[in-house]
């Protein structure tokens, strides 16, 4: 299931994320030699509609085709088959970044893949992992870390004053490597966003080219991921009150901001809850966060509210939001 080249591939820096399947037929992952041995390892499209990856590689590619990288690197290319339909994932597949040593998922063709990538890399002693995704919904740019130290909150305070704590969902691409060096996740807002390529191709520059990650004082907001909330399979909704669940289309401009106890987040025809909810531990806490008022859904507490999207696809096969809270570190 998986490509290893020693050498950029011949036409990737010209292609498209949409034909990365017919030049490379599956996952990829490419070693480049440069002057420091010590590789920085790239994760792109663990899902396939998530290019902003890609771009930044390969921009960040180009800049160096005529000289060394001073860094070694390592890239994975990840689903390229959900690439070529531009889409997260294809029905039979498995989401690529839920199927990483530590998953919850049962052994499987993709859990073998990222075993086999993880193998490889453990080995080469990562200078540091960076996986970079994009959101459904309105989102400022912001780092994501596994763990609380000062290597992984650097490299997510170098890309962002907003940096998100986080230890579900399991099976993630950097909760996996956290395990043998820094790791981090890039947010990067939404796909198709020139100036987020080019934003994202100098972070990975300036990662490359740092001999060392020294922890330095930042105004970094951080944030803690509290819970994750999901809409049943069952459920039929939308955003409007033709469907058992209205969604608020409004809230994706609400994302990172604190909403209030009693505050409306839905509207529901059904006499229960709409929504599962659990915590880190994988709890069920819906009732803990949310009561019905008539057809309105209410908070029963503050949250800040991330990744809010009304997208049914990115609904159906990830979630409708997460719920975090602001913590301060010493």
């Amino acid at each position: 299931m998986l490509n290893i080249y020693d050498s950029i591939p011949d036409g990737l820096l010209q292609a498209e994320a949409t034909e990365l399947y017919a030049l490379l037929g599956k996952p990829t992952l490419i070693h480049l030699s440069g002057e420091n041995p010590q590789p920085l390892f790239i994760c792109t499209l663990l899902h396939g509609n998530e290019t902003t990856s890609f771009y930044a590689i390969r921009q960040l590619l180009n800049q160096y085709k005529e000289k060394n990288l001073p860094r070694s690197l390592s890239i994975f290319i990840g689903n390229v088959e959900a690439a070529a339909s531009n889409v997260r994932r294809l029905d039979h597949q498995i989401d690529f970044n839920r199927t990483w040593p530590g998953t919850q998922h049962s052994s499987c063709a993709e859990t073998d893949l990222m075993n086999t990538v993880t193998d490889i890399m453990r080995k080469r002693k990562p200078f540091a992992s960076i996986d970079v995704h994009n959101n459904t919904g309105k989102n400022p740019y912001y780092g994501c870390v596994n763990l609380l130290n000062p290597h992984c909150l650097q490299l997510a305070s170098s890309f962002s004053d907003i940096t998100v704590y986080f230890t579900n969902p399991k099976g993630t691409q950097s909760s996996c490597f956290s395990d043998f060096c820094p790791a981090v996740v890039l947010e990067c807002g939404q796909s198709g966003e020139p100036a987020t390529i080019d934003f994202v191709a100098r972070y990975l520059d300036t990662i490359l080219n740092m001999t060392s990650l020294q922890a330095t004082g930042s105004d970094s907001r951080l944030y803690h991921t509290i819970a994750i909330v999901k809409v049943p399979d069952i459920i039929d909704f939308g955003t409007d009150d033709s469907t058992e669940l209205t969604l608020d289309s409004d809230l994706e401009s609400q994302n990172f901001t604190r909403l209030k106890t009693d505050s409306l987040f839905a509207r529901t025809r059904l006499d229960t809850l709409p929504f599962v909810i659990n915590n880190e531990s994988n709890e069920n806490v819906t009732d803990e966060f949310f009561y019905l008022d008539g057809g309105d859904i209410r908070l029963r507490r503050d949250v800040i509210l991330s990744m809010y999207t009304t997208r049914a696809e990115a609904i159906r096969q990830d979630c409708l939001c997460y719920f975090m809270e602001q913590i301060n570190i010493a």
